[in-house]
């Protein structure tokens, strides 16, 4: 293991991203906010699932360090006496987790049909091509799922601009979910996405309890902005005219 990580820092990519400081935080960034979603059990201090644990006396408590804080509410709660780190934690899982998923299909499909329109040419590729400028003029807030065409080159030379693609959409289908979540037709409204912690919190912004709506809104912009940095790297990293 230790071999492929020092051939891989050795490689043009592995030096590209050691000289990158963007890179370097946003990878952290984007590292921490994926070993906490994975290991939300451990990580959080308490579980908003869990219902018979919530106390509606303990509803939007302010942050630890205002007055009316509690320790045990590091950074308050929300209107369902939820803990809002706690929440957070959950909620970048669920918003990771469609992200990730979403993107994984929209590459297995779009680059299987993108190998079939360039081995095949001639009217599949055309059709295929037609199929995707459809999909395309939809809003994307209108698609939980956008297929993309990526070219007639085979699979090796197509290799980088999927990478940077997927890395892209990833960001993308997050903040797809947060809005359609904000909007009220995302995940369940007990679950703590960060759209509906946002949406929640926007009812109570104007009434002192900031809380609730600007630690999901935080959490939200460093996971889209980490993600898209990394893509912006991996984009010039794998340009064989930057090298």
């Amino acid at each position: 293991m230790s071999n492929v990580l020092t051939r891989w820092l050795d490689s043009d990519v592995g030096y590209s991203f050691r000289t990158s400081p963007t890179a370097i935080v946003a990878a952290a960034i984007a590292f921490v906010c994926v070993f906490c979603s994975i290991f939300a059990g451990w990580v959080s201090p308490h579980n908003p699932f869990d219902l018979a644990s919530l106390e509606l006396s303990d509803a939007r408590l302010p942050p630890a360090w205002q007055e009316g804080g509690r320790l045990t509410y590091l950074l308050g709660t929300d209107d369902q006496g939820r803990d809002i780190l706690s929440a957070l934690i959950y909620g970048a899982r669920i918003s990771l987790v469609v992200g990730i998923v979403s993107v994984i299909l929209s590459v297995l499909a779009g680059v299987a049909l993108g190998l079939v329109a360039g081995f095949k040419g001639g009217w599949i590729d055309t059709f295929l091509m037609r199929v995707c400028d459809v999909m395309l003029s939809f809003p994307a807030i209108l698609v939980a799922l956008l297929i993309a065409g990526v070219g007639r080159a085979m699979l090796p030379n197509v290799t980088g601009p999927v990478l940077v693609l997927a890395t892209i959409q990833v960001a993308t289908a997050i903040i797809t979910e947060a809005t359609l979540s904000f909007l009220g037709v995302g995940v369940p409204p007990t679950s703590p996405s960060l759209g509906t912690l946002i949406r929640v919190g926007n009812d109570y912004l104007f009434s002192g309890e900031w809380w609730i709506t600007i630690f999901p809104g935080v959490m939200l912009v460093l996971i889209a902005l980490s993600v898209n940095l990394l893509g912006d790297w991996l984009r010039d990293a794998l340009n064989p005219r930057l090298r």
